[in-house]
């Protein structure tokens, strides 16, 4: 009977994993015969789980939706994660979650043995929790968005910029990423044949979903990671001029607090396009270089740079 329990919940963690299996592939992961894996899926029917299935060429077993939660079974370390996960979501940019993460989080914490619930308070007591100030994001969309990322389906959306100009995209799903604030969505772009990043926040999801795709062959967690980092801290610059700096490639790529493209010119020479919002907010990150550099046809940077060498140059004279 134990092992039985034991199979049933495997195969309903199977289940939820994966939109759609196969009875061979089920029968696979569990190690038993297909039969046995059919007799399993109408105990879970009988527990209350609305397993569907398919007959046909394509056919197998899908986890349909209103089924009762299924039980939970956590080791210490992932305990913890959860709790400390639902403490964060408690204070964070998912719109509608805060509450019902304290909820989740004092049924858990019930339930907790002492030893963890102690190692959870030192946690709570070390940090400080900072009021969120990026856009709230309605978790409907965050998992609807996940959903098609694991189905691996078309998303059509209507897409706000930051210039405020509006468009209809579909774009492949890939990763979501939470950064400062705010969510974004990597994707391959269908329209534009290249990769993207999206704010989740400016997406308007269009249902239903569009048609299914061959997932592409990823870049590596470091190469996704440099990019998205670079793409979202482009998507929030106003202003961007190119930059000749008298220092190593390598040097200015160091001081930079984002991955950026710089082009070597030479040994001790490079040259490179950084953003900010203003043309004042980048003379002073210049500054930050510690070498020489010339502006390369941008006259609001020339200017802004004209006018904190003045300011600086007072403060000087008076001190």
């Amino acid at each position: 009977m134990l092992q039985t329990s034991a199979r049933l919940l495997r195969l309903l963690s199977l289940l939820q994993s994966r939109r759609d299996w196969t009875g061979s592939e089920l029968a696979a992961r569990l190690g038993v015969a297909p039969r046995t894996v059919r007799y399993d899926v109408d105990r879970l029917r009988d527990l209350g789980y609305p397993v569907e299935a398919r007959q046909g060429v394509g056919g197998g077993y899908r986890l349909g939706a209103g089924g009762v939660l299924p039980p939970l079974l956590l080791d210490d370390d992932e305990a913890v994660a959860v709790a400390i996960g639902l403490r964060t979501a408690a204070a964070g940019s998912v719109s509608g979650i805060e509450e019902t993460s304290v909820r989740a989080l004092t049924k858990l914490q019930q339930v907790l043995p002492s030893r963890l619930r102690h190692r959870i308070r030192a946690f709570e007591q070390a940090t400080l929790p900072l009021p969120v100030r990026g856009p709230l994001v309605d978790p409907d969309v965050l998992t609807a968005i996940a959903a098609a990322s694991r189905d691996h389906e078309v998303l059509r959306f209507r897409y706000v910029a930051h210039a405020g100009s509006e468009s209809t995209r579909n774009a492949e799903p890939y990763r979501l990423v939470s950064d400062r604030g705010r969510w974004y969505l990597l994707a391959w772009d269908r329209d534009r044949d290249d990769w993207r990043t999206f704010r989740v926040d400016r997406m308007t999801l269009r249902r239903p979903n569009g048609p299914r795709f061959t997932p592409r062959p990823l870049p590596s967690d470091e190469e996704m990671a440099e990019r998205m980092t670079r793409q979202i801290g482009e998507a929030t610059w106003r202003y961007r001029a190119r930059v000749v700096v008298d220092a190593p490639a390598d040097a200015v790529r160091a001081k930079m607090p984002i991955p950026v493209d710089v082009e070597p010119l030479g040994k001790d020479r490079c040259a490179f396009e950084p953003g900010s919002d203003n043309p004042e907010m980048l003379a002073l990150h210049l500054g930050f270089l510690r070498a020489d550099f010339e502006v390369v046809d941008a006259p609001e940077l020339a200017e802004a740079l004209r006018r904190l060498a003045a300011r600086y140059e007072r403060a000087a004279g008076s001190a």
